[in-house]
């Protein structure tokens, strides 16, 4: 049953995935119909995958998703509300996945800590400046920014400590994450290029569903 469950989900997230990218081609109402979905779907199919896993950890895991959720559903709408509020739910999702993948950063020393420190803030600035933002939204773009930074730096910290393989697939989620977001921004202070909707959404898809595999393996392994 277990199985089945995860495989049914499995398939309807990889198919909605494809019906939300065709949708960004061809038809954008389909799009916006099947996005909603997206993380719901692939929410099941982690819970699915960790049924008889006695971690309780995962709630963090299925918590991030939802948040995900609440983002693409409020990144629909027009206006800066629902950007800020996309934004919101985003950051918190980011802080979700950061606990859960604390065992990488635990026991850090100091220098270690100062370095790594110093690191995500070159990387903040140079998204920042790259991006060109300015105005009321800069002080709210560092702050995303350094989730994003961070987030980045739990993927690094594990796989260069050698914790296993689960942290490459975090890393490459978190890595892809970060350029998809980098396109949202890019869109939002006018920087424009063909088929951008497209590229946003399948670095997104590829980075859940990499941070979902990757959380899986950790937690059965930890379990």
């Amino acid at each position: 049953m277990k199985k089945r469950i995860f495989i049914f989900a499995a398939c309807a997230f990889i198919l909605c995935g494809l019906l939300n990218l065709a949708g960004k081609l061809w038809a954008p109402e389909l799009a916006n119909t099947v996005k909603p979905a997206l993380l719901p779907i692939l929410s099941v199919a982690t819970m699915a995958a960790l049924i008889g896993t006695d971690n309780k950890r995962a709630g963090l895991l299925i918590a991030a998703q939802l948040f995900g959720c609440a983002g693409d559903m409020l990144l629909l709408g027009s206006g800066f509300a629902f950007f800020a509020g996309g934004m919101v739910a985003f950051l918190i999702g980011h802080i979700f996945y950061i606990t859960l993948f604390k065992k990488s950063y635990a026991g850090l020393k100091g220098k270690h800590w100062a370095i790594a420190i110093a690191c995500m803030a070159a990387f903040v600035a140079a998204l920042i400046l790259l991006i060109g933002v300015k105005g009321a939204l800069l002080g709210p773009m560092c702050v995303y920014g350094s989730a994003l930074a961070f987030l980045i730096f739990t993927g690094v910290a594990g796989v260069t400590r050698k914790l296993g393989k689960p942290w490459v697939f975090i890393l490459i989620g978190a890595l892809l994450f970060t350029f998809s977001d980098a396109q949202i921004a890019l869109d939002t202070f006018g920087t424009h290029y063909p088929c951008q909707d497209f590229v946003v959404m399948l670095t997104y898809l590829a980075a859940q569903a990499l941070l979902a595999i990757g959380s899986v393996k950790l937690l059965k392994a930890d379990a």
